[in-house]
């Protein structure tokens, strides 16, 4: 089983215009909306694929109630800590005429210390039936870089790998406590490293550099050019086919949901870049944000091209 943590779900909405305009009243042509959340859409792309996912984390009100009631729809058990207050709502605007999205991102409520220790008091009962951990996105106000420190921490107790997906200060603070495995994309692992990497070469060294300070896989993310990887099994340059790509947002999510099914499978590491890679491109196929269709990870698995460097 994959556990799942999404601190700061959302629901997602997904807005179609044609001409978004700055100030104007904008018509949506078509709206969809779904459980949202970098770890909701872990969840939802591990359970499509396969795997049997628990998901935990924070949800209050009615879009809590809604985000729950969503991801036990695809058979992902919910085991969320329900505080005060409203799940928030996250908006992406997607401007068919100029081919561009526009987000809008709510911060979400804030948690109380009784909250969080509820969350890492049913996060360590969870731990004990999964065989990866992934936490995922922002922490909501009330956290600070704490609870997810405590979590890596305690899934490093029981002997589970855990994979981190956050960024900024977050991130940074997280990483003394060593997660297994880290999965920044190009900005991320500039913010990061505090070093402006514009080749792949630069860009290996950092994950390699990190890979040496203790973390045991680092994935830089680079979009429709691939990824790069530094792992105890070597240093590997991804590349990935082209594809038309509808959405983008959540192919990151996807990934680290391929990475988390390939350990919970036991799979090799090049076996689990090449499902990481596969599942990615199979969301960007897609309109839904974190959602592929299996028939298009089979299709694009043969076609991931992985370099053995080192």
């Amino acid at each position: 089983m994959i556990l799942t943590v999404t601190a700061n779900a959302a629901i997602d909405k997904r807005y179609v215009v044609e001409g978004f305009g700055v100030g104007n009243v904008n018509r949506v042509k078509s709206c969809v909306a779904n459980a949202g959340g970098k770890g909701i859409n872990v969840s939802r792309v591990a359970s499509i694929a396969g795997e049997k996912v628990t998901a935990t984390g924070f949800l209050g009100g009615h879009a809590g109630k809604f985000i729950s009631e969503h991801v036990q729809e695809y058979g992902i058990k919910s085991e969320f800590v329900w505080c005060n207050g409203e799940s928030r709502t996250c908006i992406n605007i997607w401007d068919e005429k100029e081919k561009k999205q526009t987000e809008f991102l709510e911060p979400g409520f804030s948690v109380t210390e009784e909250d969080c220790n509820a969350l890492l008091e049913k996060f360590s009962l969870l731990l004990k039936e999964c065989r990866v951990v992934t936490i995922s996105g922002s922490a909501p106000k009330g956290t600070g870089s704490g609870l997810y420190r405590k979590m890596i921490e305690k899934a490093r107790e029981e002997g589970k790998p855990v994979i981190l997906d956050t960024s900024g200060t977050l991130l940074e603070d997280c990483l003394l406590a060593r997660p297994t495995m880290i999965k920044p994309n190009i900005d991320e692992i500039r913010a990061l490293t505090k070093r402006p990497m514009n080749t792949r070469e630069s860009m290996l060294r950092a994950a390699q550099d990190l890979h040496d300070d203790g973390i045991e896989i680092v994935a830089i993310s680079l979009g429709g050019d691939g990824s790069l990887v530094s792992c105890q099994e070597g240093v590997f340059d991804v590349k990935v086919p082209k594809i038309d790509a509808v959405n983008t947002v959540g192919c990151g999510d996807s990934m680290i949901a391929g990475f988390a099914v390939g350990m919970s499978r036991g799979l090799s590491m090049e076996e689990t870049i090449r499902l990481a890679s596969a599942v990615s491109a199979a969301n960007a196929m897609r309109l839904e944000t974190g959602f592929i269709v299996k028939e298009d990870m089979e299709r694009l698995l043969p076609q991931i091209r992985i370099k053995k460097i080192k």
